[in-house]
């Protein structure tokens, strides 16, 4: 497995890439978000770790940059903890986020959960997402339940999408709400629930015991491969 570590300081990189070498992975370092989406174009690498907080090209920029090609799972690390921040980041395609000032051992452990969601669902280079029967081209923007097209909607699309890339992660009403609708949506939190209702009964064998669009009860929605 290969992981690029991004940050501009670089005691901090240092002590991240001896840490996760130690762990087994191989890892290249880069210290501006500029450099980290021309080597994430190169497709090496199964996993990126990247800071927000850099000159120039911040890690959020260089996040949607990334996205553009490719579906590499990335965790943010920056020094702010509002939800805001961490909803921003989630927008711009992050798959996970860490805190400022981290324990390695926690770390670790995110890279190590982070990489088996990204083995449970496929991700190719350029545009796909599966699990079991479900397929979705990020590209096109399409959707298929066991070869044959599903047509959602456009809030649809994005909330599936949204789940599907973050397997396990158990989102709140109020998380999708922000994320998929946007801060300033005033529609109320049960929209979420309709949406969810339609995705099960357009891409679930039986939408009544749902295997993939699952529901934590008290908590919220997410996605199991």
């Amino acid at each position: 497995m290969k992981i690029l570590v991004v940050d501009d300081e670089k005691l901090l990189v240092k002590g991240m890439k001896f840490n996760l070498e130690n762990e087994g992975y191989e890892v290249e370092c880069a210290y501006d978000g500029a450099a980290a989406v021309e080597m994430a174009r190169e497709g090496k690498f199964n996993l990126i770790v990247l800071d927000v907080m850099m000159p120039e090209v911040d890690g959020l920029e260089a996040c949607m940059r990334i996205r553009e090609f490719s579906n590499v799972p990335v965790i943010m690390l920056t020094a702010k903890s509002e939800d805001a921040d961490k909803l921003m980041g989630f927008e711009c395609g992050a798959d996970d986020y860490l805190t400022k000032p981290f324990n390695v051992l926690e770390l670790k452990a995110r890279v190590r959960a982070l990489l088996r969601r990204a083995a449970g669902v496929q991700r190719s280079r350029g545009s796909l997402l599966t699990a079991g029967e479900l397929t979705l081209n990020t590209e096109e923007r399409t959707a298929m339940r066991a070869g044959e097209s599903v047509e959602l909607t456009a809030k649809e699309y994005d909330l599936i999408t949204l789940l599907m890339r973050n397997p396990r992660r158990v989102y709140s009403r109020e998380n999708l709400m922000n994320v998929v609708w946007g801060y300033s949506y005033a529609g109320d939190y049960r929209t979420v629930d309709v949406h969810i209702r339609r995705l099960r009964e357009k891409l679930e064998r039986n939408p009544a015991e749902p295997e993939h669009i699952c529901t934590k009860w008290g908590v919220g929605y997410y996605f199991k491969e």
